[in-house]
């Protein structure tokens, strides 16, 4: 089978990059990690990459002058790779429109959006008192969290929950979720239509 090239950005312990990694030893799952790019340098995700034998990469905002230099910078360094697809794994930065011209990018966010988009998804759903919370997998677009999405798996809300322990049972549904479908858009491509994003060609 032929394997779809992706390039995955982290920028931390990279679990979910370890996910993909693991699904990818399978040559039937039809996608191969061709690069990592982080935001900064000695972090988790970037040794999880180089165990593996996958080329990594690193782009630093503060090295250039505003955030379009870093954003062209960024998408020479995954056009490199001739990714077919790009993830954005626990990525603290919002692409621009470079870097989301390169190819399409997909993320995976701790809450079921369109609540509790941003970077506190998980604390906000507990302080906002809702009882179900989970993931969510979407196409990247030019906003905070609002692109088309392709699934959500939802988690219920322990009364003993605290922001740690909620994460953690979320992560364990992301993981699976971004897995399954990565590997769907590789193996059958997909499609946008309107708000909907359609796996099969």
């Amino acid at each position: 089978m032929p394997q779809v090239p992706i390039v995955v950005l982290v920028s931390g312990s990279g679990t979910l990059l370890q996910a993909l990694l693991d699904a990818c030893a399978d040559p039937a799952y039809g996608v191969r990690v061709a690069a990592v790019g982080a935001d900064r340098d000695g972090i988790e995700g970037l040794a999880r990459a180089e165990r593996a034998g996958v080329p990594t990469f690193v782009v630093r905002l503060r090295d250039f002058p505003d955030r379009a230099a870093w954003d062209a910078a960024l998408a020479k360094a995954m056009t490199a790779h001739a990714p077919r697809l790009v993830v954005t794994a626990g990525f603290m930065k919002i692409l621009g429109p470079r870097g989301l011209a390169v190819a399409p990018t997909v993320n995976t966010h701790p809450a079921l959006l369109p609540s509790f988009p941003g970077a506190h998804g998980v604390r906000d759903a507990l302080a906002h008192g809702v009882t179900v919370t989970g993931a969510t997998m979407h196409l990247v677009d030019d906003g905070l969290d609002s692109g088309p999405i392709l699934d959500q798996r939802a988690v219920r809300i322990q009364p003993d929950d605290d922001e740690a322990s909620l994460h953690e049972r979320i992560k364990v549904v992301e993981r699976a979720m971004l897995v399954e479908q990565v590997g769907a858009m590789a193996r059958e491509g997909f499609r946008v239509e309107g708000r909907r994003v359609r796996i099969g060609s």
